[in-house]
């Protein structure tokens, strides 16, 4: 049946999806793959076509008949497809999300260089002044489950712009707070607010580049999130010795701003899904023909039921699914010994040896440059695992995945070790500096070996995944950072960070678990992806 023209209203309700397939190549991060249902035809975002369109049949519910309908795609060599940018363009928006990233890590760790000051300002407890940070990173937990779907509904750019500006507005209270309970409830907001470039960057990277040239960008990318939090410290420190904790937070409202301004009047929308509807809605009124659509307006469920996988999926997939619980634990050991490093580096240098906060601060670089060393070291990665696809037809078994989290997961326990045994009072300052290295080499990798692994795996529920191991992660880092001193005051400075190096050195035995084991574990999964799910024939 041809196209029909029609002035007839377009009820996307009155419509059924097609049986379709996701290519083999599919980016699973690049698509909306939550707001569809399993049978949809993923082709429509993923490729360019002469005409701009994929004739679809789709059996009317109201009458069971079959109609053709338009499905827009990009057009070859289409200008507007954020992948046919020019590679300079594309590498500004990508540093200026990576830009951005930074900045939200920095303001979750740079308020730890001075925490006295909020405790002698508004006369409260010490563990009261950690709440500013516990508060901001249980919002890096929550934020996703709203953001995520969201994004997927409007688009990248408008949520970046909303999240950014209000998390700068929030900034300023709390840097003129006059109680501490304005700080705590504005710092709440801010983490919320701020979760959202984290949650979309990465997504944001896969809108703007193909899989085989991303190896680059993902290291810079990658880079960001472990940086800031290095380098929030330092500077901390040399702000707080001399201007107070205040300046924290106008440093804090600097950088946000200027990362607003970039991201939201410089950068334009990247989401396929959203440049394609919008471009079919322009077809349907320039040509007058209803039948340009997308598969998203062809979704015949109401949004409440979308709402619900969007909500609830990702705690199905962490209680359920022992891949995505374990994997999630792991990171989130390494996400709260991360956040616990702001309060043991203060202790063992500042309590221990008597060093004043700017000089602590110092001490993290070798932390800073273990990360930059890893994320120039993910190309190389890169080029191992293009290796795997050839050797494997395109399509190696997810674990393959877990291989640099296998080589790199000893390096954080081994990091701890010597963290924990040079940081005696008489001791070199030297010793626990350089036990930060091996531990910041190591994060990166083990931080895209997972999020790999949980794509591959669960490539239709990729983002449900990612927000899962998010929400765990983030809400054990915010509370590990409330018991650390307590830790390190009753086990002593050595047995407290060998009480962590032992934790890191048994969590190495996932990656090898999953390895031998994860092929088993998937065939039985109701969630993981499998090839015979492309035919119908899922186990």
């Amino acid at each position: 049946m041809q196209p029909s023209h029609s002035s007839t209203p377009y009820h996307p309700s009155e419509r059924t999806l097609s049986v379709g397939s996701a290519p083999a190549d599919v980016d699973i991060l690049d698509l909306p793959v939550r707001q569809l249902t399993a049978d949809a035809n993923l082709a429509e975002y993923t490729t360019e076509t002469q005409a701009g369109e994929i004739i679809r049949p789709v059996r009317s519910k109201v009458d069971g008949r079959l109609e053709d309908w338009k499905l827009v795609t990009f057009k070859i060599d289409d200008p507007e497809n954020p992948k046919n940018w020019s590679k300079a363009f594309k590498w500004y928006c990508t540093m200026v999300v990576a830009f951005t990233c930074f900045v939200v890590a920095f303001c979750s760790s740079v308020i730890t260089a001075d925490l006295t000051g909020v405790e002698t300002s508004f006369g409260v407890s010490r563990e009261v002044t950690f709440l500013p940070v516990t508060l901001f990173v249980i919002g890096f937990g929550v934020g996703p489950m709203m953001f995520a779907p969201l994004s997927e509904m409007v688009g990248r750019r408008l949520v970046y712009g909303v999240t950014l500006l209000l998390a700068v507005i929030f900034i300023i209270p709390c840097a003129v707070a006059e109680n501490i309970g304005t700080l705590l409830v504005c710092r709440a907001i801010d983490g919320i607010a701020f979760s959202a470039p984290m949650t979309l960057v990465g997504g944001t990277l896969a809108d703007l580049w193909k899989n085989e040239e991303r190896g680059v960008p993902m290291a810079a990318f990658s880079a960001a999130p472990f940086i800031g939090p290095a380098i929030g410290p330092l500077v901390g420190g040399f702000l707080a010795d001399n201007l107070g904790w205040r300046w924290l937070y106008w440093m804090q409202l600097i950088l946000a701003g200027v990362a607003w301004v970039l991201i939201s009047f410089t950068v334009p929308e990247t989401y396929a899904p959203t440049l394609l509807k919008r471009r079919a809605a322009k077809l349907r009124k320039s040509e007058n023909d209803d039948k340009y659509v997308t598969e998203i307006e062809l979704d015949p469920r109401p949004m409440g039921q979308r709402l619900k996988i969007f909500f609830f999926r990702p705690f199905q997939l962490l209680f359920l699914e022992p891949i995505v619980l374990l994997i999630s634990l792991y990171m989130s050991v390494l996400y709260g010994l991360l956040y616990m490093f702001f309060v043991a580096y203060p202790i063992i240098y500042q309590a221990g040896k008597g060093w004043s906060a700017s000089m602590t601060g110092l001490m993290f670089i070798p932390l800073a440059i273990g990360v930059l060393m890893s994320a120039a070291c993910a190309p190389v990665v890169n080029k191992h695992y293009l290796s795997l696809v050839a050797k494997y037809g395109g399509k190696p078994p997810a674990e393959k995945r877990l291989i640099p989290m296998m080589v790199s997961c000893w390096l954080v326990p081994i990091g701890l070790f010597i963290f924990a045994w040079t940081s005696y009072p008489r001791l070199h300052w030297i010793g626990p500096a350089i036990g930060g290295w091996p531990v910041g080499f190591g994060f990166i990798f083990l931080y895209n070996s997972a999020n790999n692994y949980l794509v591959d795996t669960y490539q239709h529920q990729a983002a449900s995944a990612l927000a899962a191991k998010t929400f765990i992660r983030s809400i054990w880092g915010a509370c590990c950072v409330l018991f650390t001193e307590q830790m390190y005051d009753r086990l002593g400075y050595q047995w407290a960070s060998t009480l962590l190096a032992f934790i890191a050195l048994a969590c190495c035995a996932i990656p090898y678990f999953f390895y031998f084991k994860g092929e088993s574990i998937r065939r039985y999964s109701r969630f993981a992806y499998s090839e015979d799910e492309e035919k119908g024939e899922k186990l």
